[in-house]
């Protein structure tokens, strides 16, 4: 069985069904790019929703009229992780486990890279084109 090596982390944002104007939902898949171009699946089910809300609110039609690109791919490194430091967590502890997680799932479909390595990959945000065409129809 070939070694692969990891070239690069990719994340894919995309609408969440069943939206409205008045709230931007959005999905993220969390890949590791492999140099043959085959991606290992790390992180399914992330994303978030955003609404207005106070004063105001009521003026803004359509939320994702108001939503750009760079603010999804933004957004979407962050939920992707790692996540805010807690409790008596420090953000260099959540940074650690997470990459070492991430790591770990590697290793399991046996890709095997260190987790310090892995947290210096290009990480690249790809906007589904389902969400592009929902933002230029906002």
């Amino acid at each position: 069985m070939p070694v692969h090596q990891v070239v690069g982390l990719l994340t894919v944002a995309d609408v969440q069904p069943g939206g409205n104007p008045g709230r931007v939902s959005v999905s993220a898949r969390h890949e590791a790019v492999l140099e043959n171009g085959s991606r290992v699946l790390l992180l399914d089910g992330r994303g978030w929703t955003e609404e207005l809300r106070g004063p105001g609110a009521s003026e803004v039609d359509d939320l994702w009229a108001v939503t750009s690109a760079d603010h999804i791919v933004e957004t979407a490194r962050a939920v992707v992780g790692p996540d805010e430091a807690y409790g008596e967590r420090t953000q260099d502890e959540m940074a650690a486990g997470h990459w070492d997680t991430l790591a770990g799932t590697l290793r399991a479909y046996g890709v095997f890279i260190d987790a310090s390595e892995l947290s210096r990959l290009p990480h690249d945000v790809v906007l589904s084109d389902r969400l592009l065409a929902r933002l230029r129809r906002g």
